[in-house]
């Protein structure tokens, strides 16, 4: 079963089981899908699906410390209850480890030295990592191994 169909499969059984912020994210998501179906034409496979789903949880894990400075607990609970669903649809997340060992093997193999490489590695890393860790975390220890 393809990604999308089993996203319409679950937004179904979210919407019988009464799960409104389920049923929500789930329903983003296909909506993004839609959306850059209908823009470009084409038809998504899983790789584009996770791309969308991607870019749904990166808005919400930057919107989160807005919400808990602001105060605003209870849609704090809803923002880390919708990055738990996306997550289920994405691949095994890396650990911090795994991220370091990645981002070190890549500056090796590019022989980067300053932080001027940095586009070059992170170039490099970025499919390596794709949908299984949050850039902002790979370019974060991007910068502190090039400027040890």
């Amino acid at each position: 079963m393809s990604l999308k169909e089993n996203l319409l499969q679950d937004m179904k059984e979210a919407m019988k089981n009464k799960e409104t912020i389920r049923k929500n994210t789930i329903q983003l998501v296909r909506g993004g899908v839609l959306q850059i179906e209908k823009d470009k034409k084409v038809e998504l496979d899983d790789e584009g699906v996770l791309e969308v789903i991607s870019k749904e949880l990166k808005k919400r894990r930057d919107s989160l410390p807005d919400f808990e400075k602001s105060g605003r607990m209870d849609l704090v609970e809803d923002l880390n209850k919708e990055i738990e669903i996306l997550l289920a649809y994405l691949p095994e997340q890396l650990s911090e480890e795994d991220i370091k060992n990645i981002v070190g093997e890549t500056i090796n193999e590019v022989g980067a030295t300053t932080m001027k490489d940095m586009g070059k590695v992170m170039g490099a890393v970025t499919p390596k990592v794709k949908g299984r860790a949050d850039n902002k975390i790979v370019s974060g220890f991007i910068k502190q191994m090039l400027t040890k």
